[in-house]
């Protein structure tokens, strides 16, 4: 744990493997997520973000969660499973730019990747503000914020042709910053902007769909 930066006083040791397995197994519980998450210990708080209800999620309660992030591990998992399926995901990416704590803060860019991989129906207007907020972001040189801020920016730019252009714009735009964390964001997109790869897909992709409406 500690070779990738993930505090491990509150640690069992139980690798991510088997918590998997073990909340395939509790299935989902908003109740017991949350006593899960009042232990205070890595694994409790991982299951935690494993198992509870999207929809039964507060807001208030996912910024008493964000407080509470002390790594990259807790942060990134509870944005990547939990918190951006809940309808108050785009407020926080906004509301959590402007923290000031390592942590809250690549929460903030962390929710905004995870969205972009995961709503396929969320239009690009959403994501447009998103740049704007990564652009704003993209100076701020401590180590889990600007590869947060670069992960949001790469994963907007993976969306559709239109984001592409405009994700590509941007980073070629921080890559010749004359601030060197802006630069260092720029160009670390622009590696995985401009894969053959990645370019590829982006052009098979049309403009998200409109989200079906529920009878």
């Amino acid at each position: 744990m500690a070779r990738y930066g993930i505090p491990s006083h509150n640690a069992f040791g139980v690798s991510m493997a088997d918590m998997r397995r073990i909340a395939k197994g509790l299935g989902r519980s908003h109740e017991l997520a949350a006593g899960l998450w009042d232990t205070g210990r890595y694994e409790g708080r991982m299951l935690a973000t494993l198992i509870d209800e999207p929809g039964r999620v507060t807001a208030a309660q996912m910024d008493r969660w964000c407080q509470d992030f002390d790594s990259w591990a807790i942060c990134d998992t509870a944005c990547f499973m939990l918190f951006d399926r809940t309808p108050h995901a785009w407020r926080k990416i906004a509301a959590w730019s402007g923290k000031r704590a390592e942590f809250s803060k690549r929460a903030s860019f962390a929710l905004l990747a995870s969205v972009a991989l995961h709503d396929k129906f969320c239009d690009d207007a959403h994501f447009l503000k998103g740049l704007a907020l990564v652009e704003r972001a993209a100076e701020d040189e401590r180590n889990f914020v600007k590869k947060g801020v670069s992960w949001a920016l790469r994963s907007i730019g993976q969306r559709n042709p239109a984001l592409h252009q405009a994700a590509v714009g941007l980073a070629k735009g921080l890559a010749a910053s004359p601030d060197a964390t802006a630069r260092w964001v720029g160009r670390d997109a622009l590696r995985d902007l401009m894969r053959a790869m990645v370019v590829r897909k982006v052009e098979a992709r049309q403009k998200p769909k409109p989200r079906p409406k529920h009878s």
